[in-house]
């Protein structure tokens, strides 16, 4: 035989955008050896594609994946959905580099991600070869470091500007992280600790990124009253510290400032032209999801869980934390954009019959302030409450995803706990299903290019991200006509449908749209991917 895998007579979208061409694949040693005519003899093992398509496996640039593979090695929300590649540490957070000393901070911090949270690690070398340790993954792992574990690392959870032998030191952090194999370092700049660092600490960081041939992807400082200025801010990050930004899950929330769309896309289009790599990524949903404990002001966070959970508690406290919320729209207010009634709690570990209702419902159903039912879910929960908030406009957010410097992502996790946002099993067939068959916002062609070869691009990946001879063989094999996201927010987790195959690696993992038992993915490292 002259190929391991052998897959027929599909229609390839290479993931360049160029229309699709029929032809046959050969993969051999986990690459793609030929693309042209290759007989069935000649494989081992031969997959027929008559009337499916073909393309790059789909490259998730936003996920929170870094801890599922120690409970789920398959990850298989993504796997089922056709991705092949996982882009983790966003929003700040990433599992390493640790401080010992700051370690429960941390903890609490990330404890969303994995519903056991083992820390084994010291390093981000450390936290890759552990990753490795597990043999194969489900998919293939590229990794961020988050600033706000930097700042937690080198000054736990306080609220004020560092010194210079702090910066001195996050900058010596950020360095050996990339160094290990990070892609770059990403902001929360709306969540504790990353929302108490000025623009300047932010810069001084990126300069090391840019050292390293790295990017900066920013969860920006304000998505609603300043989502303008905060896209301004972030390309000035990236102008100054001269390295390519990456705006997360681009979006602009709140009913007043719904419309902004086409403003904040002129601001990319515009920095792109003066020469500053400016691209972004969204997800193909109205609401968003984060832990419940957001809908508190900033300082509310100051000394992390345990006195966030003790002000929770406080009468007085909570009369300010009320007042604050109510009459305060200088910040990114969660119950001012969704009221209560758009605010779902999705996950609480002291009340699992609250999952799935709004704020407003339980409320209702316990003849109690809905302040109050936040305050004493925080008040039991900490961070490990989570919420859905219904925040944005349907108009908007074909606009982001339709715009061709905007990649796909799902910000989706799914630890096996609660009702999660539908977009961890969902996302990518739902741009396929919605924008592209039932709307026509977008050729099919552009879709993949958009999940494929544009992240692989700002991601540096010379050899993922298209079908080519060379390149390794990460490949989904769907139905154009059947393909459909079933995630729904009171279902969140039923599995799409029409994705007939996931390969990674050369390893066919999804067969007729089923685990196969077989893990084919793997860590990949900076520059040397």
């Amino acid at each position: 035989m002259e190929f391991d895998l052998v897959i027929k007579n599909g229609r390839i979208v290479d993931g360049t955008g160029n229309p699709w061409f029929r032809a046959d694949i050969g993969i051999s040693n986990g690459r793609i050896a030929k693309i042209g005519q290759v007989e069935e003899r000649q494989g081992y093992e031969v997959i027929n594609t008559d009337g499916l398509i073909v393309a790059p496996g789909f490259i998730d640039m936003h996920a929170h994946d870094d801890l599922i593979f120690f409970d789920d090695p398959f990850n298989k929300p993504k796997l089922y959905q056709g991705v092949t590649t996982v882009v983790c540490g966003n929003c700040g957070i990433s599992p390493a580099p640790v401080n010992r000393r700051t370690l429960d901070i941390l903890k609490s911090y990330i404890s969303i991600l994995s519903k056991k949270v083992g820390f084994e690690w010291i390093t981000y070398g450390d936290y890759l070869r552990k990753l490795e340790d597990m043999g194969s993954l489900g998919t293939n792992f590229a990794g961020l470091v988050g600033h706000g574990t930097l700042r937690i690392a080198v000054m736990g959870m306080e609220a004020r500007d560092p010194s210079r032998e702090e910066l001195e030191e996050m900058k010596s952090l950020l360095a050996k992280s990339l160094e290990d194999g990070a892609f770059g370092m990403s902001t929360g700049l709306i969540y504790p600790p990353g929302c108490y660092s000025k623009t300047e600490e932010i810069i001084e960081l990126s300069k090391v990124v840019s050292k390293y041939g790295g990017y900066y992807a920013t969860h920006m400082r304000n998505e609603s009253y300043a989502v303008l200025e905060s896209i301004a801010e972030a390309i000035r990050i990236g102008k100054e510290a001269r390295a390519p930004v990456e705006i997360s899950h681009l979006k602009v929330t709140g009913k007043p400032n719904w419309g902004k769309a086409p403003e904040m896309l002129r601001l990319i289009e515009r920095a792109r032209e003066e020469g500053i790599d400016v691209t972004a990524d969204a997800y193909p949903y109205t609401a968003g999801s984060t832990y419940l404990a957001s809908i508190l002001p900033p300082w509310a966070h100051e000394g992390g869980e345990k006195k966030l959970k003790e002000i929770c508690k406080d009468p007085k406290t909570r009369a300010k934390l009320r007042e604050f919320i109510e009459k305060r729209d200088d910040w990114e207010n969660f119950v001012k954009q969704a009221s209560w009634d758009g605010i779902i709690i999705a996950y609480s570990p002291s009340h699992p019959d609250f999952e799935g209702k709004s704020v407003a419902e339980i409320a209702k159903l316990l003849r109690k302030d809905p302040f109050d039912v936040v305050f004493d879910i925080i008040a039991e929960d900490g961070l490990k409450a989570m919420m859905i908030e219904f925040v944005m406009n349907e108009n908007d957010v074909e606009r982001i995803i339709s715009h061709p410097y905007v990649m796909i992502g799902t910000d989706g996790l799914d630890v096996g706990v609660g009702k999660p946002h539908p977009r961890a099993y969902g996302t990518f067939p739902r741009v396929l299903k919605v924008f592209v068959k039932e709307k026509g916002l977008i050729t099919l062609e552009e879709a993949i290019r958009k999940m494929t070869s544009l992240p692989a691009q700002k991601l540096k990946l010379q050899d993922r991200g298209l079908i080519k001879e060379g390149f390794w063989a990460d490949i989904v094999v769907f139905n154009p006509k059947l393909v459909s996201d079933e995630a729904a927010y009171k279902e969140p987790r039923r599995k799409p449908k029409g994705i007939k195959y996931v390969i990674v690696n050369g390893v066919v993992e999804i067969e007729d749209g089923e685990l196969t038992g077989k893990r084919g993915g793997r860590v990949l490292r900076r520059a040397s991917s």
